[in-house]
């Protein structure tokens, strides 16, 4: 081997050997730790990625000079030793250096059927792993004297020389093998899926055997300090007597490790080497400060660790172990609020279908709004309420949502469609409201007319059917799952108030209803961002009066028909700054074209003529009148306003009568009112006026005075771009990033699902813009619009309230470019307030 690297070809881990994670991986560095901490863990040697690459390239190694440090016959085990253990490496080869001479001496010390077991585990490996044979001839037998010479016939045969006896020469080749197994493409792809980069390398590390074999208390098997689903503390694992390995976790005649009722246990048969496990449990989780999982060889009485890594653990166990080491003071608290990844939180927030239950899948499509629920089959929006109602969950099945069914998207435990991607109808609508959604399970043919859904594997589900839906990974489940609560407990609101204290932007939420804003409330929002009113106008009741509006002929009936609307609307705003108790409260104005409001079914249309008692054909042809080739970019947002000024009249008047009424129950509030779709200064002025008018005679009216802020959300990208002389009219400038990304890129967002795979696998787009902010095209809308709204108004409040508002990279964005604060569904604040910690603590570490 040259000697032309940076480290040797390999070193003895000792406490003061110079192991480096990056260079000899996490498992050379974990087991320095170890030994450090006096842990009994056998002679170990590791090589560096360099050695491993060359070795890889084909060049060779003194591998004799490797066995020297394990005395004379050693056997040794190779073990994989990437920088990350997410990573994972290639399977470890236990027994190397067993040969007949080693095989004679085992069966005086520990008997016949023990050294037959050893070597044939060996043989077995070497042939699979590093020969390359066909594992089905060695895999699966049962361990004897005629098993083993079986094994070494086949080899010889099949490879024409007998299996090698020399221990140098079978170092080398699982060196060489595990080596060349790192480099090859599906290993590359497997790991690069798993968030490594390219050049990610390999260390290895050579370690003496423990056997966990002998005549005395002899065995191998695991420990770990918590309960892997909800991080609690509980001793958990299992032992196996006269085993190797991680043997312990694949036979279901192991025993436990603490006593139990159910059967025979480590710390009955041998309790003083259970006391030492337990001790070096403690010390693990001190000095390495993390919960590790052991591994562990008993022989002939004697307790060695071979290994010790990471706990797997679900999302709220992390969150839990986080805190617990911060409360202990074994990390800072910032540090406990960095080891948890914000989307993780979306776990904790939301019903989770129990990992350690049986899932029989029978739908997969794209993991939409996280959570799950169980709920019984509907087909309608009206079936879904009519479901609440009587107090059922229900599961609502569409081949893709509409605006009109919201209600029954209110109603149901969960959302299925056939169609639709992460920005689909259903999928946005679904996040904001919290409901678990699974979109775009294309492997299902939904048949409305029969009231049943088809599986891909023929399984046929009807109306009524219990089936259980989980948004967080994107399966449909038959039958009723075993559900995980949401983890909202003192440990969540912990760790958040820690990430409250180092983040330096605002976090509000967006919220339609007053249960929205009791959601907000729970989460810690300062505040709602954006009150999307005409959602409030869906309820039956409601929904008849806006028709009757809709209807009218002049504007006197108009504002008839919305004076009916206006206590209504008042209540709502009533409660919303009740709950918000003083928060800011940010109002948009009505949006949405008004033929959302009207039946598109010829029955619709005929009830609605009944209702209205008007002819049918007058009914159809104001709704064709009514109907636009494009109605995002029609008669929708601040046009109504200007042009049926009568609308915003009548809920400015709402808005202040509730700032009123809360105000004489001793909770100011000053409301935040939003005009959306801007695109000119002339709008904002015909607006203003309106509203400033109704402000004037509401005081005078109550006799009370009140302050309200007035801004603009900035949609289209006109707006962006005269934010300078839009800002002359405007407390607040709130990006509303969604129609904003739309008319940027001229692409509908309810449509883009059919193409936005391909372009984003072709490198069009980087990552979906709907998903992901496009910082380059959106994002300079969005500095153009920031710079020249302040160079007129120093002390204009800027803000994002689309869909982007809850993402990291928006967040990030969003602080450098100097915003006020960010606003997101309810159920995306937790995320929000830890990610902003995230990158406030890691500019703080920059700097």
């Amino acid at each position: 081997m040259q000697k032309n690297f940076e480290f040797p070809d390999f070193v003895e881990v000792t406490p003061s050997a110079v192991i480096h994670t990056r260079a000899h991986g996490w498992r050379a560095k974990c087991l320095q730790r170890l030994i450090r901490l006096s842990l009994p863990v056998p002679q170990t040697v590791a090589l560096p990625a360099q050695t491993v690459r060359a070795i890889a390239s084909g060049q060779g190694i003194d591998s004799k000079a490797i066995l020297q440090h394990f005395g004379d016959a050693p056997l040794i085990s190779v073990r994989p030793s990437p920088e990350n253990p997410d990573w994972g490496g290639p399977g470890t080869i236990l027994n190397i250096g067993m040969n007949a001479a080693r095989h004679a001496l085992l069966i005086t010390r520990h008997g016949q059927a023990a050294a037959d077991a050893i070597y044939l585990r060996f043989v077995q490996s070497y042939a699979t792993h590093v020969a390359r044979l066909d594992p089905d001839v060695f895999d699966s037998v049962t361990p004897s004297a005629d098993a083993l010479r079986d094994a070494l016939r086949h080899y010889e045969r099949e490879m024409d020389e007998p299996f090698p006896e020399d221990p140098a020469q079978q170092l080398s080749e699982v060196l060489r093998s595990m080596a060349r197994a790192w480099e090859g493409t599906s290993a590359r792809l497997l790991r690069q899926a798993k968030g490594a980069p390219v050049e990610a390398a390999l260390g290895l590390v050579v370690q003496a055997m423990a056997q966990g074999l002998g005549q005395g208390i002899s065995g191998s098997g695991v420990v770990q300090f918590i309960d892997p689903v909800t991080g609690m503390p509980q001793v958990t694992g299992r032992y196996l007597g006269q085993s190797q390995g991680r043997d312990a976790l694949k036979v279901n005649d192991a025993i436990y490790l603490t006593r139990d009722k159910r059967g025979p246990s480590l710390e009955d048969i041998a309790p003083d080497l259970f006391a030492d496990l337990i001790r070096y449990g403690v010390g693990c989780r001190a000095k390495l400060r993390e919960e590790m999982q052991i591994e562990f060889t008993i022989e002939d009485g004697h307790l060695s660790v071979l290994d010790a890594i990471k706990v797997a653990r679900s999302a709220r166990a992390g969150l839990r172990v986080a805190v617990a080491l911060a409360e202990d003071g074994i990390i800072t608290q910032n540090e406990a609020v960095l080891r948890v990844e914000p989307r993780s939180l979306s776990e904790m927030l939301h019903p989770q279908v129990d990992p350690r239950g049986a899932r029989d899948v029978f739908a997969k499509g794209i993991a939409a709004s996280p959570g799950a629920a169980v709920g019984k089959i509907v087909f309608t929006s009206a079936a879904a309420q009519a479901s609440a109602s009587r107090g059922e969950p229900c599961v609502l099945v569409r081949r893709e949502t509409a605006p009109e069914d919201i209600r029954g998207m209110h109603s149901a435990a969960a959302v299925l469609t056939e169609r639709g991607g992460v920005t689909s109808h259903a999928a946005v609508i679904a996040r904001g409201l919290g409901v678990p959604c699974v979109v775009g399970a294309s492997g299902l043919r939904l048949d409305a007319k029969e009231k049943r859904v088809i599986a891909a594997d023929g399984r046929v589900f009807q109306e009524g059917d219990l089936i259980t839906l989980d948004g967080t990974t994107g399966e449909v489940l038959a039958g009723a799952a075993v559900l995980l609560a949401p983890a909202l407990d003192e440990t969540f609101q912990t760790l958040l108030g820690w990430a409250d204290e180092v983040r330096d932007i605002g976090i509000r939420a967006n919220a339609d209803t007053p249960a929205d804003a009791e959601t907000a409330r729970r989460f810690k929002a300062q505040g709602i961002g954006l009150c999307r009113t005409e959602h409030m106008f869906f309820d039956e009741d409601r929904l008849v009066v806006m028709r009757e509006m809709i209807f009218a002929d002049t504007s006197k009936d108009r504002a008839a028909a919305l004076t009916r609307l206006l206590p209504m609307q008042r209540d709502d705003f009533v409660q919303l700054f009740e709950i918000m108790s003083g928060l800011p409260v940010c109002i948009r104005l009505f949006d949405p074209p008004l033929h959302e409001f009207l039946p598109h079914s010829r029955e619709g249309l005929r009830e609605l003529a009944e209702a209205l008692d008007r002819p049918l054909s007058e009914v159809v042809r104001r709704a064709e009148a009514l109907s636009e080739f494009n109605p995002m970019l029609g008669m929708r947002g601040v046009r109504l306003g200007v042009v049926l000024p009568e609308i915003y009249a009548m809920q400015a008047q709402a808005i202040f009568e509730a700032t009123v009424v809360v105000a004489r129950k001793g909770a100011p509030v000053v409301p935040e009112i939003m005009i959306p779709l801007v695109s000119a200064r002339r709008e904002v002025e015909l607006v203003k006026s309106h509203i400033d008018a109704v402000a004037a005679s509401v005081r005078t009216k109550t006799g009370v005075d009140f302050a309200f802020k007035l801004g603009v959300m900035v949609e289209t990208p006109r707006a962006a771009l005269r934010a300078g002389e839009i800002a002359q009219h405007a407390s607040f400038l709130s990006f509303g990033t969604n129609d904003l990304t739309q008319m940027t890129y001229g692409l509908s967002r309810d449509d883009a699902g059919r193409f936005m795979n391909t372009y984003v696998q072709q490198g069009v787009f980087p990552e979906d813009p709907f998903h992901t902010l496009d910082v380059d095209g959106v994002g300079e809308l969005l500095h153009i619009g920031a710079e020249r709204g302040r160079a007129t108004r120093s002390d204009l409040i800027l803000s994002i309230c689309g869909e982007h508002g809850g993402n990291p990279e928006s967040i990030d964005f969003c602080r450098r470019a100097g915003f006020d604060y960010v606003s997101c569904s309810p159920y995306r604040v937790p995320l929000a307030r830890l990610a902003a910690a995230h990158l406030a603590l890691a500019d703080a570490v920059d700097k």
